[in-house]
């Protein structure tokens, strides 16, 4: 019996590195769709935070009122980067983004002054927006004349946003049940090469905690292993992706990027620990001859 175990020991050494490998290559698969969910969100986000909302003034308002409005909106948690907008400046940058003979057929200036201001993603959504602009008629009805939104590209972005964090979702809840069924076969395949030597130490008088505790600490190291490679390969992969599309770099972010690389690492010895586990269980229970 002790030949089997010696035999099947070195049967199991390459049945581990083709398992590491496996496992590497499913979680770094798990990590790219996570990579890709963020991302995602982010540009959603980004999306949103740039998109601005303008607060046109009454031209009969006076400086005290609209410095009023100025404040008011300074003052909401969500607003950022508010800004007076004089009937100059406003013209100024119609003139950049437009081709106008304004200033050749000398017409008076028709543009109004304003508030513009951004707003955190969170609240760019209808509803915040019509509560927003209804805040703003209702407090300053002689300064405020209108509440100007991009209705069209606040509900184009949503339901983007909406409908891609749903599909990613799915694919995300389908490739977990991928990695956990395939990490567990190939672990089960790596296993399967040590069951002599699990049966011979069973048979000699070896207890289950004794014969376990060594493949489960041998299954943490694998698994770390596994997580490493694939984080590795993800680091790669992303460093190769800022670099041919550069806008990817305004999305990093090092404090999700450590989460997904936890994750990967949690998932990693978590699976591969219960698998090999409940694998070793398995051909303890077995009878000798059902091992061949």
């Amino acid at each position: 019996m002790a030949q089997f175990g010696k035999a099947s020991t070195k049967r199991g050494k390459p049945s581990y590195v083709y398992a590491i490998i496996g496992v590497s290559l499913v979680l770094f698969l798990f990590g790219i769709v996570g990579w890709v969910f963020l991302n995602i969100k982010k540009t959603g986000d980004y999306f949103k935070e740039n998109i601005q909302l303008h607060a046109y003034i009454y031209r009969t308002a006076n400086s005290q009122q609209i410095d009023s409005v100025k404040k008011y909106i300074d003052s909401l948690p969500f607003a950022v980067d508010v800004q007076y907008i004089t009937k100059e400046k406003a013209l100024e940058k119609y003139n950049q983004e437009n081709d106008t003979l304004w200033k050749k057929l000398a017409i008076s200036n028709p543009l109004p002054e304003s508030i513009d201001f951004y707003v955190k993603a969170n609240y760019v959504n209808k509803d915040s927006l019509a509560n927003l602009e209804n805040n703003l008629v209702t407090n300053f009805p002689t300064t405020v004349s209108e509440f100007q939104t991009p209705k069209a590209t606040v509900a184009g972005v949503s339901q983007f946003v909406k409908t891609t964090t749903l599909v990613l979702l799915v694919v995300a809840i389908i490739l977990s049940l991928f990695v956990i069924i395939s990490i567990d076969n190939t672990i089960r395949l790596a296993m399967y090469s040590n069951r002599f030597l699990i049966k011979t130490m069973q048979m000699v008088g070896a207890t289950r905690g004794f014969i376990t505790r060594p493949l489960d600490g041998r299954a943490v190291v694998n698994g770390i292993i596994a997580s490493a490679i694939a984080i590795g390969l993800m680091v790669g992969f992303i460093t190769i992706s800022e670099k041919f599309i550069p806008y990817l770099k305004l999305l990093h972010d090092t404090k999700n990027m450590f989460l997904i690389f936890g994750g990967i690492t949690i998932l990693g010895i978590f699976i591969t620990v219960l698998s090999t586990h409940r694998s070793a269980l398995k051909y303890l229970k077995m009878k000798l001859d059902e091992l061949y």
